[in-house]
């Protein structure tokens, strides 16, 4: 058949299917008051589809026909084109990506190819509707989500895989016969292989073996899974450094949907930035991840297959997941560009739409054709910001064109005109003599099962019943459309109900001391559980299953009526404010507990030493042990009321468990049944302990709180038994302490105490000095003049030196000699958007491992591996978002297995499985030697680097290039290409040049080779260089406030702070740094001869400076430098 003939049936084809459409659309839409008029329609849509079933059929043997007549057609042009050269244009292979990687890209099975034909297929969605259209030799993206709207409304959500499937074999068969026809012979072949190629991520490496030699047809993953499919899935090779294995806690400021239950009972949940599908009987997990930000809500289609999940924050996401198998099927991205993100999100009856209201002041309601694959929405309103913030919505199960929301305080109705792609709204004000009667605090509206009403729930027991008016006929204007009034107010009870739902023809609420009722669509009561004994309710989720037929053996509870009719009515889950989840059972009214997990921070993690216990601690005053290899919950205790988990450290030998209050109370407890191990708990601080410490030998304990003191506790001999006192305490700092740390000496067995806090401060305590109330103090160390320290822990034994390794918040790793605490080493550490807050030493579990080591460590919001020893090479590090909110706690298991990060506020705990082999891939990948940090250096490799001085500077002769640089050249190299030390830095570059190798060869070192100094430079400096930031800064603690409103300091004021304040620094000094940088000076000051003979000294500072300078002056003006405002987002 010729192009023009196939066109003209294609054209009469989606003319008899779009006449078929809308006479299937005029039926549904005659009675939209009538429920069973609905049902009739629904009725006819099935019998519909089955006719349409049949046309396939029929349509996919008739392609066959024409596919071997084609094929037959080729092979004749085949031989007509042997020994004819043509030059054709080599079409570029799309990349084939995995599940995961879509996961974190966006639309599933989406590949970019040429712009043009990308945006050519999101607009022409005109004809008949095609998932995978325009597969021709110049477009390389597909989409499998892209639904023309007619055809959807044509089947339920749980059809879009099979289509997608079907429509694609279709077409992909005329594009490889058309493109047989334009390449012919190999080029052809080349071409068929190309296409293969782009849907081979349908399938498993086995099943595109087994096809490609049998030419069997390819299904995509989506069409051909089931609903047992998620949990059949083989998790495959780690490939990443750092998995997701498990995740400990809920949100329960969201709501829990029962998405299975005819084969096993599946729940879906969040957690932090992480959609959780749980399978309860089995005790597993399946993770959907792909958002950076906190997901803010969620929704479920109608019959749970589609799954819609959003979050708030920067760059905030919108994924559509296939809950079958766990794939993400479409993406949008920022969804809410002037806005923080998403507040609520509903998906009609039938899967075709989302709706969106934003997390912003003046919030905006979006509608989202999201099977279109479209970026933007199809209909947008803004809501004016009297009507209060909209937190809930919802779309008429009846009608997707109709939506509900609610603020406390106004119920919003929506109405959307589809044709003119407008949002109208309606909105009625409550005002005091509306019902004579108070109305109370609005929680959730949904509409009646007749869909004629609304009804709005109130925080006073009470229901506003809602009138819908709508036209007779079609509206001709939107001053037309349908709008609501308030009809009357029913006082159902006396709780504030916290949900309002639908199941099963009933009304059901749910309300703030546990009570659930149903009500018929009179509102009627027609049960209730009220002997439950449950706390407020947060979410009710009825199962996608109906009820059983029922048996001899049902157990279903009489209905209040008066005939007393068996209440049927089909399982549902039950979660609550303590974030506790049930499971009810309505045949026998059996409540069965599911989890249980903490409903306030979580800060305190702890991991037993020998065993695979985790302790957590959460601020609500409960310790709970797991079993992380089983994920077993084991034991738990509950602390009176008041008391709040902030830290827990298990003993070296695993017997005793430490915890720390935020009432400033500590406790000792047994490890194995959280029992007291001491008769009383002490109760020395007044303030939240934030740290908990034990001895090597466990013959101390130290704890460090917020007001800045650390105490000591002791093991003594008491009558013969062993109890833990009271040594002393000492408040030693001037800021917070930010790590307490026992060590062994060298010399000795004898532990040793150090601290180190924000103020700059390493103190060690004097441990054998010490007696009842006198802590002694053995010596004081500052660790750095401008950042201050964030952690600090011992350093493995790699070298011969015993070293503390300190992380400060310039991004650096600085090593310190255990005995005289000099700063040995400075090196570049993680940088990951913010500085490292905690580090811990992986554990290992063999002799051989002893040679490589490795330190997990975590920023405010990233979990992260770094290979040891530590050089500044940025490939020997990892990081992966884990707690978008900010990370509070970091444990690692015994045998180094596994990472734990507590997420504080988001009340949950997530388990990292530990790859090394993956992160020294990525290191062996990133080159060696020098070439790391050759991408460190501005110009890499090929740019100027440094000038050479050794000879001076006005010297006539020949210029030597010296493979060496001499020590005391240093620090001028360095200023020459754009880092400037002070002189601590300078000092602290000296030494860890010159002791490189006394420990190894008792020499000291002079000079340097340029691989080293390279190597000084890129982790001296700052890792983001220069910034404006930095400075405006100190402006804006020395300064005050000039007329422009801008922090300044007053020149004398300047002058004085340098003399005075800082490192040292004369008149002369300073005098001279000023006339170099007004260019009187030739360098330095008398750094160089001519410099003796310069008018520095007879500067006049009064002349060459401004009265009042700013950050922005001193950076342009006065250093002369051109910086950039600050780090970006990622920290670069």
């Amino acid at each position: 058949m010729s192009d023009p003939e196939e066109n003209g049936a294609k054209e009469t084809e989606e003319k008899e299917y779009n006449q078929n459409y809308k006479e299937v659309e005029n039926t549904c839409r005659k009675s939209p008051d009538d429920t069973s008029g609905w049902r009739e329609s629904e009725e006819d849509l099935g019998g519909n589809q089955l006719d349409r079933k049949e046309l396939r059929e029929e349509e996919e043997e008739e392609n066959a026909e024409e596919k071997e007549k084609g094929e037959e057609e080729e092979e004749e042009e085949d031989k007509a084109a042997a020994g004819v050269q043509e030059e054709t244009s080599e079409e570029r292979t799309p990349e084939v990506k995995s599940t995961s990687q879509y996961g974190l890209q966006g639309t599933f099975l989406e590949i970019l190819g040429d712009t043009g034909s990308k945006q050519s297929l999101r607009t022409d969605s005109s004809g008949l509707s095609e998932l995978f259209r325009g597969l021709s030799s110049n477009q390389d993206y597909v989409n499998v989500a892209q639904v023309h709207p007619e055809e959807q409304q044509m089947g339920s959500s749980a059809e879009l895989g099979e289509r997608a499937h079907r429509e694609a074999q279709n077409q992909l068969g005329q594009e490889e016969r058309d493109l047989g026809r334009k390449q012919g012979g190999a080029g052809g072949g080349r071409g068929k292989a190309r296409h293969r190629k782009r849907i081979s991520y349908f399938l498993g490496d086995e099943e595109m073996g087994s096809q490609a030699e049998a030419g069997g047809s390819r299904e995509s993953l989506v069409s051909s899974s089931t609903e047992d499919t998620l949990f059949q899935k083989d998790e495959g090779t780690q490939v990443y450094p750092l998995a997701l294995s498990w995740l400990f806690g809920w949100n329960s400021s969201l709501p829990v949907f029962y998405i299975r239950e005819r084969s096993q009972r599946v729940l879906l949940y969040v957690c932090g930035h992480t959609a959780v599908i749980y399978n309860v009987p089995r005790n597993t997990q399946h993770h959907l991840q792909g958002h950076r930000n906190v997901i803010s809500c969620l929704c479920v289609s109608e019959d749970r297959r589609w799954i819609a999940t959003a979050d708030k924050g920067p760059g905030c996401l919108i994924i559509i997941w296939d809950s079958f198998t766990g794939i993400p099927v479409h993406t949008i991205f920022d969804s809410c560009p002037q806005g923080n993100g998403i507040r609520a999100i509903a998906i009609s009856h039938d899967a075709k739409y989302l709706a969106t209201v934003s997390d912003a002041d003046a919030q905006e309601v979006c509608i989202w054709r999201w099977t279109l694959a479209v970026e933007t929405p199809a209909c947008t309103l803004e809501l004016p910001r009297e009507h209060g913030f909209q937190n809930y919505l919802t779309f008429n199960p009846a009608n997707n064109k109709e939506l509900v929301s609610n603020s406390k305080t106004q119920t919003i109705y929506y109405w959307w005109h589809e044709e003119k792609d407008t949002l109208v709204h309606s909105a009625p004000l409550l005002v005091e003599n509306t019902f004579n009667k108070l109305v109370g605090k609005f929680s959730q509206s949904i509409f009646h099962p007749n869909s004629t009403q609304i009804l709005s729930a109130t925080l006073e027991g009470k229901l506003v019943v809602w009138d819908i008016h709508r036209c007779a006929l079609a509206p001709s204007s939107l001053a037309d459309g349908p709008f609501i009034r308030p009809c009357k107010l029913v006082h159902l009870q006396r709780e504030a109900v916290s949900v309002l739902t639908t199941a099963d023809g009933y009304i059901v609420t749910g309300d703030i001391k546990g009570n659930i009722k149903f009500y018929d669509q009179t509102l009627s009561i027609a049960n209730w559980y009220s002997h439950l004994n449950l706390s407020c309710i947060r979410t009710l989720s009825f199962s996608p299953s109906p009820v059983s037929p029922r048996t001899e053996k049902s157990n279903f509870p009489l209905d209040c009526t008066l005939k007393g009719d068996l209440f049927v009515v089909r399982n549902f889950i039950i979660a609550t404010s303590d974030a506790t989840v049930y499971h009810l059972t309505t045949d026998g009214t059996r409540l069965e507990k599911l989890f249980v997990e903490p409903k306030d921070a979580v800060c305190a993690i702890s991991c037993h030493p020998y065993q695979p216990l985790m302790a957590v601690g959460s601020a609500c005053g409960v310790i709970k042990v797991w079993d992380y290899e089983q994920k077993k919950y084991l034991f738990s205790r509950v602390f009176e009321k008041g008391l709040g988990v902030q830290s827990l450290t298990h003993n070296p030998e695993g017997a005793l468990l430490g915890a720390g209050f935020t009432e400033g109370t500590v406790y000792i407890l047994d490890a194995m049944s959280l029992q007291n191990e001491a008769p009383e708990p002490f109760k020395y601080s007044r303030s939240n302990v934030t740290h908990v410490s034990f001895s090597h030998d466990s013959q101390y304990m130290a704890t460090a709180d917020v007001n800045f003191t650390v105490a000591v506790y002791m093991m003594v001999v008491r009558g013969g038994r062993r109890v833990w006192e009271y040594l002393a305490r000492l408040r030693s700092h001037r800021q917070s302490i930010c790590s307490l740390l026992f060590g062994v000496y060298l010399d000795s067995n004898e532990p040793r105490l150090l601290s180190l806090g924000r103020d700059r401060l390493l103190i060690e305590y004097n441990l054998s000095r010490s007696h009842k109330d006198h802590l002694e103090v053995l010596d004081i160390h500052h660790t750095d003049q401008g950042h201050h320290p964030t952690c600090m822990v011992w350093y493995p034994l790699l070298t011969k030196e015993l070293f503390l390794l300190v992380c400060d918040s310039g991004y650096k790793v600085k090593l310190f000699n255990s005995t005289t605490k000099m700063c040995r080493k400075t090196l570049l550490g993680p940088a990951y958007g913010s500085p490292v807050e905690q580090a811990r030493v992986l554990p290992v579990r063999t002799a051989l491992e002893l040679e490589k080591r490795y330190l997990v460590f975590i920023n405010r919001d990233k979990v992260g591996l770094q290979i040891l020893p530590v050089d500044g090479n940025p490939h020997k590090t990892c990081a992966m978002v884990c707690h978008p909110d900010g990370v509070a706690g970091l444990a690692l298991s015994y045998d180094g297995r596994y990472a734990f990060t507590a997420g504080g506020h988001d009340c949950s705990v997530v388990q990292w499985k530990i790859n090394l082999s993956a992160l020294d891939a990525a290191v062996s990948l990133g080159g060696e030697d020098l070439t790391p940090f050759y991408g460190l250096v501005p110009g890499g490799r090929e740019g100027k680097f440094y000038r050479i001085r050794s000879q001076g500077i006005d010297t006539m002769e020949t210029r030597k290039v010296s493979e060496h640089i001499c020590l005391s050249e240093v620090p001028f190299v360095m200023r020459a290409i754009g880092f400037y030390p002070s002189e601590e830095k300078i000092e602290d570059m000296f030494n860890e040049i010159k002791f490189s190798e006394y420990a190894d060869t008792g020499k000291l070192i002079d000079r340097i080779n340029l691989p080293d100094f390279l190597k000084v430079f890129v982790n001296h400096r700052s890792p983001f260089g220069n910034t404006l930031s930095g400075i405006r800064q100190s402006f804006e603690v020395l300064g005050t406030p000039n007329a422009q409103g801008e922090k300044a300091v007053r020149r004398e004021v300047l002058l004085q702070l340098l003399l005075s304040r800082g490192e040292h620094m004369t008149q002369e000094e300073m005098t001279d740094c000023f006339a170099t940088l007004s260019g009187l000076n030739p360098e330095g000051w008398k750094s160089e001869p001519a410099a003796s003979a310069s008018r520095g000294s007879e500067i006049c500072l009064e002349e060459e400076l401004p009265d009042e300078i700013t950050a922005e002056v001193f950076a342009s003006d006065i250093l002369g430098l051109t910086i950039s405002e600050g780090p970006g987002e990622d920290g670069q």
